[in-house]
């Protein structure tokens, strides 16, 4: 097999970047009122908004990657496995499984939006696939997760990153989940992480008849500027 990586080489991006706009603009707001007033208490503000920033940038451009390590790892895969990730952006979950299905395939979907990450572009994912050696392995989809483009029980596993709370309507996320588990084969596993609604992602999970449901919290790793914005993973198994 490849050798495995925590953070497979290439370009991977920053994940919501026009949200780093209002932190960077608070951080300048503090400095700027510390000249004018002479006072340290903004300072104290800049501290604490840089502190959330440092969070929020090591989860996106490690933290995530060393968590799906772990749980990849943990799956005990054989490297022949077909493997599905929804919203798939540059590329980092995607690759992380490529490497480690050798034999199989790694397949990712995604509608390349912008705003979900720093240039996202369908391109950009294969040439990371190319820098991480897993090219014969990966291929992309422009597709919406709610209907996904493939015949029933394709894939022997199932991933997401922070990917399925973009749907904003909770029918359409019920959909998703409804779709990831009709691509996957019997025996199958389905590993969801995201910021919100993973409630929904399990009770949806458990009524379309999965075993071993489970939802837990993925750690300070994938914490989004502070504990109060924690990356929980809803892991399944198709009967």
């Amino acid at each position: 097999m490849r050798p495995m990586s925590e953070r497979p080489p290439g370009s991977y991006g920053f994940d919501a970047p026009r949200l780093l706009a209002f932190p960077v603009l608070l951080m300048i707001a503090g400095v700027v009122q510390t000249v004018l007033t002479g006072s340290l208490w903004p300072l104290l503000g800049v501290a604490a908004i840089g502190a959330c920033c440092a969070l929020g940038f090591y989860a996106s451009r490690q933290g995530k990657f060393v968590v799906w390590a772990r749980l990849l790892d943990g799956l005990g895969l054989d490297g022949d496995e077909e493997v599905l990730d929804l919203g798939c952006g540059r590329g980092a979950l995607l690759i992380s499984a490529a490497l480690r299905v050798p034999k199989g395939r790694a397949v990712g979907v995604d509608l390349w939006r912008t705003g979900d990450q720093s240039g996202n572009d369908p391109e950009a994912t294969l040439r990371n696939a190319a820098a991480a050696g897993v090219a014969d392995v990966v291929s992309v989809e422009t597709a919406n997760v709610t209907a996904l483009p493939f015949p029933d029980e394709s894939f022997d596993l199932v991933v997401s990153n922070i990917a399925l709370h973009n749907l904003k309507a909770a029918a359409d996320r019920d959909k998703a989940v409804t779709e990831a588990v009709r691509v996957l084969r019997p025996g199958g596993r389905l590993l969801l992480a995201d910021l919100s609604h993973t409630h929904q992602y399990e009770q949806r999970a458990r009524e379309l008849g999965l075993q071993d449901v489970s939802r837990r919290g993925l750690g300070w790793r994938q914490w989004w500027s502070g504990p109060w914005l924690p990356t929980r993973l809803v892991s399944a198994r198709k009967p």
